[in-house]
């Protein structure tokens, strides 16, 4: 399955490192070599970076690694590809605007026999399980909230903890979502996450030679959260998700735990997924 990573900060700050890891992943020391891609929020504006080429050694992924491109929220994704084939389309994250703000996805798994019932507000491009379960999101997004409540992610987080719990019937469903302003992780079987605040480290990557200095590269208010399929760094304290509860980070902290523990029923079912569809919404 594809590798997800995910960055909450309360200042502006680069991946150049982060995906250098994260990019080797992509055929190089891992099998996911399906193509890949980058969103970078900025305030309300987003830019996506999306290529279906091997992220180990794309020209695209070259300049990326390069490029200290700086954001709050940032969303990657490296594919191997489950339902649908490798193309542009299918690629990660995908984008689509709502409430006036651009929201990002990107999903590990696999959902079987997952057909919603969509609206025509939001529609797949490609042919992905994932891009299907990203329109269904905001078109229940869209039925609930007629417009964007001003209070943000503290009325999106029980209805999109709801509705993920929903989706992950279908299979396995790790997946990160951003508009912005909030990073919400959701963990059906597998991720990770760290918080780097200061005294910063010296960081090893797993997937890299690469050492970098933190404490150089940061100030001492700086904060972030890091997001992983898997940790990335070999001398930092991840932590693995517990799975179920949705997680919400919001500049470098954790802000919203997840209502309550999943029930044995729910686990069960996504040990055996039950293969059920979702009720149509009018």
């Amino acid at each position: 399955m594809c590798q997800l990573f995910g960055l909450s900060c309360n200042t502006a700050s680069s991946v150049t490192v982060a995906f250098t890891g994260l990019s080797a992943r992509g055929g190089r020391t891992g099998e996911h070599s399906d193509g890949f891609g980058l969103a970078f929020h900025d305030g309300v504006g987003c830019r996506l970076f999306i290529d279906e080429n091997r992220a180990s050694d794309s020209a695209l992924a070259v300049f990326l690694r390069r490029l200290p491109i700086r954001a709050g929220t940032v969303l990657a994704h490296v594919r191997k590809a489950t339902q649908g084939p490798v193309q542009l389309a299918n690629c990660h994250p995908f984008l689509r605007e709502w409430g006036g703000r651009y929201w990002s996805f990107c999903h590990n798994g696999n959902l079987l026999d997952f057909s919603p019932r969509l609206n025509g507000i939001h529609l797949p491009v490609g042919n992905t399980d994932s891009e299907r379960a990203f329109c269904w999101l905001l078109q229940q997004l869209r039925e609930r909230f007629r417009t964007r409540p001003a209070e943000g992610w503290r009325a999106f987080a029980p209805v999109l903890a709801e509705l993920a719990d929903q989706i992950a019937r279908f299979g396995t469903f790790n997946f990160l979502l951003s508009d912005g302003q909030a990073l919400y992780a959701y963990c059906g079987t597998q991720l990770s996450w760290l918080r780097r605040a200061h005294p910063f480290p010296v960081a090893q990557l797993v997937d890299d030679d690469l050492i970098l200095d933190l404490r150089a590269a940061n100030n001492p208010n700086d904060r972030m959260v890091l997001v992983a399929t898997d940790p990335l760094t070999r001398n930092e304290p991840w932590s693995a998700f517990e799975p179920g509860p949705l997680r919400v980070f919001v500049r470098g902290d954790e802000v919203w735990p997840g209502a309550a523990e999943p029930t044995a029923q729910l686990l069960a079912e996504r040990t055996n997924p039950v293969r059920r569809r979702l009720a149509a919404t009018a």
